[in-house]
């Protein structure tokens, strides 16, 4: 199931241009229709009146509609708003937009009813004009924020809400090797701001049920001390897309990093991201694999270990807990 959390948000206009809209539209509203007499100008302001409330309410209203609810979304996306742009910024700044279109939709039903009594029906509509722009221009800062922010969510990739094994290790230890080869196809790369080559997604099925795998070059390859604060949020938002962590180890060295290294991150990764692990030897193809600090030995070039090695990580994988995480999740297409 993949999530189109912020594909569908369209281009959010300034207050100038939503105005623009509106005040054009309610001139037009007017033309064509002759004014005789004090009722047909008050009908002709009327008019006008209720074509600008409408456009600036209803135009408000769906800038509110197109952002998912943040406390709907899966958390992966949540913590990938947040650190992009911030979800109470977010909520402060949608919250405004809304208030803005109740409160010209409450301005122009009470300026009706003004001007329904009112022996000069212009100076009703003209006032409220007034109002309606300062309400808008008020909001300004708040409809170019949310532009900003959905113009960042908006190339968020599509991740798919299914039962997934995150890869984990330091470069050149087999992680690519290991997608290619369990991965029905080439992996997708998905690209985000905060990694430097994109997260490579592969799918594959078991029992019917597809599930994805993710290789995390750029976030889980090199000690978390060297991580800023944005990389690890990113980091910890993979907790709630991840289901089980697959660390690969190189212990040839000939990946560039000695095994120390390597285990040293493996248990910073361990602590940090809080899932089920397993720890597999990689290129036992160079030579015979040994100690205790392996849950697994497997070569990605000439292939030996790696059904077994999938075997065990989906087994791993806590089908009733993954359900539990992702039912609650509303689907917004």
């Amino acid at each position: 199931m993949r999530q189109m959390i912020f594909e569908n948000i369209h281009t959010i206009p300034t207050s100038e241009e939503l105005l623009d809209k509106a005040f054009r539209r309610a001139n037009r509203a007017r033309k064509g229709k002759t004014v005789k007499s004090e009722s047909s100008r008050r009908r002709a302001d009327e008019s006008m009146l209720l074509t600008a409330t409408n456009i600036l309410s209803d135009n408000l209203a769906n800038v509110v509609r197109q952002f998912p609810s943040f406390d709907n979304i899966p958390e992966f996306y949540y913590e990938l708003a947040d650190i992009l742009v911030g979800v109470d910024v977010l909520k402060i700044n949608i919250a405004s937009v809304q208030w803005a279109g109740e409160k010209i939709h409450e301005v122009g039903r009470l300026s009706v009813g003004k001007m329904r009594h009112s022996s000069d029906s212009s100076t009703v509509r003209k006032a409220a004009y007034g109002r309606m722009s300062s309400i808008v221009n008020d909001v300004d800062k708040s409809l170019r924020l949310l532009n900003d922010a959905r113009n960042k969510l908006r190339k968020l990739p599509a991740v798919g809400m299914e039962p997934t094994i995150v890869i984990a290790g330091y470069p050149n230890v087999g992680k690519s090797s290991f997608v290619s080869l369990v991965s029905s196809a080439r992996p997708e790369i998905a690209s985000y701001p905060f990694t430097t080559k994109g997260l490579a997604v592969g799918h594959f099925e078991i029992d019917g049920i597809r599930h994805q795998i993710i290789d995390t070059p750029g976030l889980l390859d090199r000690p978390l001390a060297q991580r800023n604060e944005i990389e690890l949020q990113a980091i910890s938002a993979l907790k709630h897309l991840g289901d089980v962590l697959f660390f690969i180890v190189d212990p040839t060295g000939t990946c560039g990093y000695e095994q120390d290294e390597q285990l040293k991150l493996l248990e910073e990764t361990r602590q940090h991201i809080g899932m089920p692990v397993l720890v597999a030897a990689n290129k036992s193809d160079l030579g015979e694999v040994s100690g205790e600090k392996f849950d697994m030995v497997m070569s990605t070039l000439t292939g030996e270990g790696v059904d077994e090695v999938m075997d065990r990580l989906v087994s791993m994988i806590d089908m009733e807990l993954y359900t539990q995480k992702h039912e609650a999740v509303v689907d917004v297409d």
